[in-house]
């Protein structure tokens, strides 16, 4: 019986085309590829007021309207670390927005196991930060079956280098979420955050894509990332 279940949910994932993008910082892409899933990976307010009564006017105005026009047949999202109004200011977020949004969280779809969740290495007093333990005992909330991992702050190694103006390489990524990745292995993990760090890697089965939009200058200059899971 399990081996026709497992072949039922493959067949029912098979040629699902996916779209994702992070790092908006309040520039929506105008055009969006038509798709099944819409995946978005965080930071998406404005970066000019951080307040939360204009973070909470802006997702409730502007956001929610990009998100009705958006070509997808379901849309799943995570906040980032500038989006502070998800961490300190819930009962001003608006309700009821046209997304599955996930916070330490997961929903199936379709046959597919997302999880998603907003946290990374700490970083100058923004949202979601953590230190290496706590995040430890976040990233082994993540279930071993997950299909596609949500997350906003990249892997060790992946993704995640920012460069000084040495020249010096940094590596900003968590350790504890690439060993988590390497024990579960999701078909796919989607995450932003370091815009210098824009692009696609394998690590054993799974599939591991930077999405953000905007570059080291917050110039929105990458398209949303589109693949077919």
């Amino acid at each position: 019986m399990l081996p026709r279940v497992a072949a039922t949910m493959s067949a029912m994932m098979i040629g699902m085309k996916i779209v994702a993008l992070s790092d908006c910082h309040g520039c929506l892409p105008e055009t969006v590829p038509e798709c099944d899933l819409l995946l978005l990976a965080g930071d998406l307010c404005p970066t000019r007021d951080h307040s939360y009564l204009f973070q909470s006017q802006w997702l409730g105005g502007e956001f929610r309207d990009w998100l009705t026009r958006q070509p997808a047949r379901q849309i799943v999202g995570i906040a980032g670390n500038h989006d502070l109004i998800f961490e300190r200011a819930v009962h001003l977020l608006p309700r009821d927005l046209p997304w599955t949004y996930l916070q330490d969280s997961g929903v199936e779809w379709e046959g597919l196991k997302i999880w998603g969740t907003p946290w990374q290495p700490w970083f100058f007093n923004w949202a979601f930060n953590g230190g290496p333990e706590p995040l430890k005992r976040i990233w082994s909330q993540i279930p071993d079956d997950t299909d596609i991992l949500l997350v906003h702050g990249p892997p060790y190694g992946y993704g995640d280098a920012v460069i000084g103006r040495q020249g010096q390489v940094r590596r900003t990524g968590c350790p504890h979420l690439l060993e988590r990745i390497r024990a579960i292995q999701p078909k796919l993990v989607v995450f932003g955050h370091i815009h210098e760090g824009r692009g696609v890697w394998q690590l054993g089965p799974s599939r591991l894509a930077n999405v953000t939009i905007l570059d080291e200058g917050y110039r929105p200059i990458y398209q949303p990332w589109e693949t077919i899971l």
